[in-house]
């Protein structure tokens, strides 16, 4: 039999696979209360007191915890990851009594993670436990907050492996980074510091740090007084240009644009009205971006509004620079 084609018998399992994830997060959804409420509590207080979300757990859970880790650094919350084996041969320094930890087992009874949750209980710090919630593991004992993600059925057939248990956990630890993030006031600007780099990154950079034309150094600015002809002489003069003229009033104020296709629809109408005054023929009050805006706030108005050229401009509408959508083209985050 060939394998060109998916089998119907796998495309039924994979669904029931599918839903047997969802509805596992489902079941983690309909248990939140209180212990969630106080685990945030916990998290914030922690890491306003300039301490670490420290997260632990064997195998595939330890994993998860990998995850649930990443997703609360990336979002201001400080953590970072333990193996509850090694922690014991000699990791445990990496823990400090400002620390809060967050330790997942399903059971509630791995052998590695209740033991290092006996040691750090010793020592009086806080324990958030994620388990199947049963109320009566070794791990629950040993918890400040227990959170339970309840008995789920697994998707994968007989158990063999963690499925719908693990995905539930990842997105409890999520719902808790969320949470936390957003008590703290987690903002796009904070978001932009820890991503630097990539295509996030980009869209989250200051929209003046990628233009290519800027007013005083290679963009001319042209008061809207006079002739088309007059206006795209002055232009010429500054070598290389965007694909539109900016045109202010005599205070320097942003009054209009005239864009290449602008001067495209207008010859083949009627060369002659290169003589008549661009402020007739200028696109008044044209869509800008203010120079606080980020890349991502360009990316949509070019999406949006099909808008090749952005006048950028200051608090007091006077132009600083064109943004180009060749300058969103270079950055890959738009495409032609």
């Amino acid at each position: 039999m060939g394998h060109d084609a998916p089998q119907p018998d796998d495309l039924a399992f994979a669904r029931e696979a599918l839903q047997a994830e969802a509805d596992a997060i489902a079941r983690v959804s309909d248990l939140l209360g209180g212990d969630f409420v106080r685990a945030v509590d916990q998290i914030e207080e922690t890491v306003r007191a300039g301490g670490s979300i420290v997260i632990s757990g064997m195998g595939k859970s330890g994993l998860i915890g990998a995850k649930i880790s990443a997703t609360m650094a990336s979002l201001g919350v400080t953590s970072h990851c333990v193996h509850p084996a090694d922690a014991v041969h000699g990791d445990l320094g990496r823990i400090t009594t400002k620390d809060t930890v967050i330790v997942l087992s399903y059971s509630g009874e791995t052998e590695e993670v209740v033991a290092l949750a006996s040691i750090l209980r010793q020592d009086s710090l806080p324990i958030i436990t994620i388990t199947r919630g049963q109320g009566d593991s070794g791990l629950e004992r040993l918890g400040t907050v227990n959170l339970s993600i309840g008995v789920v059925d697994e998707a994968c057939p007989l158990s063999l492996a963690p499925t719908s248990s693990t995905t539930a956990t990842l997105a409890l630890g999520d719902a808790l980074a969320l949470a936390a993030s957003r008590r703290m006031q987690f903002n796009s600007d904070d978001f932009a510091k820890r991503h630097p780099g990539g295509w996030l990154g980009d869209l989250l950079r200051p929209v003046t740090e990628v233009l290519r034309f800027r007013t005083g150094e290679n963009l001319p600015v042209i008061e809207a007084n006079g002739s088309v002809k007059d206006a795209l002489r002055q232009a010429s003069e500054g070598g290389r240009r965007p694909g539109a003229i900016v045109l202010t009033d005599a205070d320097g104020l942003l009054v209009g644009l005239f864009t290449d296709g602008d001067l495209r629809r207008l010859i083949l109408r009627d060369p002659s009205e290169l003589e008549q005054p661009i402020a007739d023929v200028m696109t008044r009050q044209p869509r800008t971006l203010g120079a606080d805006a980020k890349v991502r706030d360009a990316m949509h108005m070019v999406r949006e509004h099909r808008q090749d050229e952005i006048p950028v401009v200051d608090e007091d509408g006077r132009p600083v620079g064109v943004l180009d959508v060749q300058d969103l083209l270079a950055l890959k985050v738009v495409r032609e």
